[in-house]
C-alpha cells in the first residue's frame, strides 16, 4: 500500500527541506570553521615573523633578549604550538633570511570608509605591490600617508568571544580591573546566534592596568586573545552594498601573506 498523493508530496517536501537546511547549516559551519582556521594561521604567521625580527635584533636566547621573551610570552597566551616557535627561532639564523619590517598602508574603501592595512614583511616592494593590486582590483583606492591614520589610535586589546562570557561578567571584570572601555560587537539584521563564534567584546586596556585585566580574566576562567590593534575614533554607517564590498576588499587583503591585519572605521 503506497502513500496517498498528498502524503507522498509532503513526505518528499519534508525530506527536501530538511536536506537543504542541513546543507545550509553544514556550509555555514564549514565557512565559519574556515574563517577561524584562517584567522589562527594569520596569527601564527605574525608571531613567527615577530620572532624572526626579534632574534635578528637580539639573538635566540630569551634570557638576554627581552623582546623575544615578550613575544614568546604572548605566543603562550595565544596557544601558539611550540614547534612553530622553535622553527622560526631557527629560521632567523638561516642564510638569506631578512629581518621583517612593519609597514602601514592606508586605503579608501566604499561609502567613505577608511582602512589601515598592517604589514610585516621581509620585502617591502613585494608587499606594497601586492596590496596595491588587490585594492585596485576590488575598486578601492590607495590613500596618501596620514590621510586615514588620524582616524585611528593604537591600543592594547583583550578580545573575548561573545560565546565565551556573559556581557555583565565582562563589564564587571573591566570595571574592577581598570579597563578604559568595553566595545560591544556590532550586530546586523541578518546575523544569527551561530555568528557568536566570530563576534568579540573588545576590552581596551591601558598599559598600566593590562596585567591586572588579563589576570582577572584568567581568574574568572574567561578565554581571551590579546592584541595590539588600531581602533577607529568614530565609525561610519554605510549601506548594505558598500558594507559587502568593503568586507570583500578586507578579505582579499587578508589573503596576502605579508598582511597581518586590516582595520576599518566601518560600523
Amino acid at each position: 500500500m503506497g502513500f496517498p498523493q498528498n502524503a507522498l508530496s509532503h513526505h518528499f517536501l519534508s525530506k527536501f527541506l530538511f536536506r537543504n537546511v542541513f546543507i545550509g547549516r553544514s556550509s555555514k559551519i564549514a565557512g565559519r570553521k574556515g574563517a577561524q582556521d584562517a584567522k589562527k594561521a594569520k596569527r601564527y604567521g605574525k608571531i613567527g615573523k615577530e620572532i624572526i625580527s626579534a632574534v635578528k635584533k637580539g639573538g635566540p636566547n630569551p634570557v638576554s633578549n627581552t623582546l623575544l621573551a615578550t613575544i614568546l610570552e604572548k605566543a603562550k597566551e595565544l596557544d601558539v604550538p611550540k614547534d612553530i616557535l622553535e622553527r622560526n627561532i631557527k629560521r632567523a639564523s638561516e642564510k638569506g633570511q631578512e629581518a621583517y619590517i612593519e609597514r602601514l598602508y592606508e586605503v579608501y574603501g566604499y561609502g567613505g570608509v577608511g582602512m589601515v592595512v598592517e604589514v610585516l614583511t621581509d620585502n617591502v616592494n613585494r608587499s606594497v605591490a601586492a596590496v596595491r593590486t588587490v585594492v585596485k582590483d576590488c575598486g578601492g583606492k590607495m590613500a596618501d600617508s596620514g590621510s586615514i591614520m588620524f582616524k585611528f589610535r593604537r591600543a592594547r586589546v583583550a578580545n573575548v568571544k561573545v560565546a565565551d562570557a556573559e556581557k555583565d561578567q565582562i563589564l564587571t571584570v573591566a570595571l574592577d580591573s581598570g579597563a578604559e572601555d568595553v566595545i560591544e560587537p556590532t550586530i546586523h539584521e541578518d546575523d544569527s546566534d551561530d555568528d557568536d563564534s566570530e563576534r568579540y567584546y573588545k576590552i581596551i586596556c591601558p598599559a598600566e592596568n593590562y596585567t591586572d585585566i588579563v589576570s582577572k580574566l584568567r581568574e574568572e576562567g574567561i578565554a581571551f586573545e590579546s592584541e595590539n590593534e588600531m581602533l577607529p575614533l568614530t565609525t561610519i554607517e554605510v549601506d548594505d552594498e558598500a558594507m559587502d564590498l568593503n568586507k570583500d576588499l578586507m578579505s582579499k587583503l587578508l589573503e596576502l601573506d605579508d598582511v597581518d591585519a586590516v582595520y576599518a572605521d566601518q560600523q
